[in-house]
C-alpha cells in the first residue's frame, strides 16, 4: 500500500518511518529542504513540491496529513483537492476543529475523495512506534484502510469513532482532559517545592509511579525531567495553548456542560503568559518530555 506523509515535521516523520517499519511504501512531502533531505536519508521517498508527491503514486492515493491546525492545513488541502481522482483518501491527523473537519469531508466528498479525520495522541514517540488514534469519516472508508491505522497503533490504540468529525471531536475532549491532568501535577510539585521539606522530586515522581492511584505516563516524564533537572532549572514557567482545551471549552458551553477543571487550567496557561510560577514549569517540563515542544529559557 502506498501512503504520502505531507508534514515532516516530529511527528509525521516518525509516523513515515513507523509505516516504513511497516513495510508500506512510504513517500513524504515537506517544504523545509532539510527534512526532506533527513527523510531520504532514512529510506523514504520525499519531495518539495505537492505534485511531485502526488505523481509518484501508481495506484490509490492515500495522503496522510500531518500539518499544525488551521491556515497551513486548509491551504494544503485546498491545494490538495484538484489533484487527487475518485476514490483517493484524505487522512488529516493535525489537532483540527471538528466542525472545520466535517466542512471539509463534506467538499471532498463532492469529488468522491474520501476524507478521514484522525485524532492522533502519544506524541513523538507514538507516531513512531504505538500512536493512539481516534478517527472519523465514512465507515466504508475507514474499513478500506483499518490496517494502517492497526499496524501504526498501539495494542487496542486505534479507533473508529463514527461520522466526519468526530475523531477531531474525540481528540479535542482529550486535550481538555490531559490540561487538566497537566496542572493537577503541576500545582501538587509546586506544593511539594515550596514545603519545608527537602524532597528530591525525582524520587517523589519515582514513588507516585509505582503502584499509587496517580501513576501514569505524565508521572514518568516528570521523574525523567526531574533527573535532568532537579529543580527545572532551565525552565521558565510560561506554557502555551495550542486550542484544543479552548474549543473543549466553548463546546461545553454551547452544550451547557460544566468543564470547571478543563476551563481552569485554561486559564492557567494563559496566565503563565504573565508570571513565572513551578507549577507552569511542570506542565512546560511535561510538554516538551511527551511532545518535544521547545522550552521557553528564562
Amino acid at each position: 500500500m502506498e501512503v504520502g506523509i505531507i508534514g515532516l515535521g516530529k511527528m509525521g516523520m516518525n509516523l513515515a518511518l513507523n509505516l516504513k517499519e511497516h513495510h508500506y511504501q512510504v513517500k513524504g512531502m515537506d517544504v523545509n529542504p532539510s527534512v526532506v533531505d533527513q527523510a531520504v536519508s532514512n529510506g523514504i521517498s520525499s519531495f518539495h513540491k505537492l505534485p511531485d508527491l502526488i505523481d509518484s503514486f501508481e495506484g490509490t492515493r492515500i495522503i496522510w496529513l500531518m500539518l499544525p491546525a488551521g491556515e497551513i492545513t486548509e491551504m494544503m488541502l485546498g491545494e490538495l483537492r484538484p489533484l487527487l481522482e475518485a476514490g483517493d483518501i484524505v487522512i488529516e491527523g493535525g489537532n483540527s476543529h471538528y466542525k472545520d473537519s466535517i466542512r471539509r469531508a463534506a467538499v471532498f466528498q463532492e469529488n468522491e475523495i474520501g476524507y478521514l479525520d484522525c485524532g492522533t495522541s502519544g506524541g513523538i514517540s507514538g507516531a513512531r512506534s504505538q500512536a493512539c488514534l481516534m478517527i472519523g469519516g465514512k465507515q466504508e472508508i475507514f474499513e478500506s484502510v483499518e490496517q494502517l491505522f492497526k499496524d501504526t497503533s498501539a495494542e487496542n490504540g486505534y479507533l473508529y469513532a463514527g461520522a466526519s468529525g468526530s475523531g477531531h471531536y474525540l481528540k479535542m475532549v482529550h486535550n481538555g482532559i490531559e490540561y487538566g491532568m497537566m496542572q493537577a501535577i503541576g500545582e501538587g510539585f509546586q506544593l511539594i517545592q515550596e514545603s519545608d521539606y527537602s524532597f528530591d522530586l525525582e524520587k517523589v515522581a519515582r514513588v507516585w509511579n509505582n503502584g499509587s492511584v496517580i501513576r501514569s505516563w505524565l508521572m514518568e516524564i516528570m521523574e525523567e525531567q526531574f533527573k535532568q533537572q532537579p529543580n527545572l532549572e532551565e525552565y521558565k514557567g510560561v506554557a502555551a495553548s495550542s486550542g484544543e482545551a479552548q474549543w473543549t471549552v466553548e463546546t461545553a458551553l454551547e452544550q451547557g456542560t460544566a468543564v470547571p477543571v478543563i476551563a481552569l487550567s485554561l486559564f492557567m496557561r494563559n496566565l503563565s503568559q504573565e508570571e513565572d510560577s513551578f507549577s507552569l514549569k511542570v506542565v512546560s517540563a511535561l510538554r516538551n518530555g511527551f511532545g518535544g515542544h521547545e522550552i521557553v529559557k528564562k
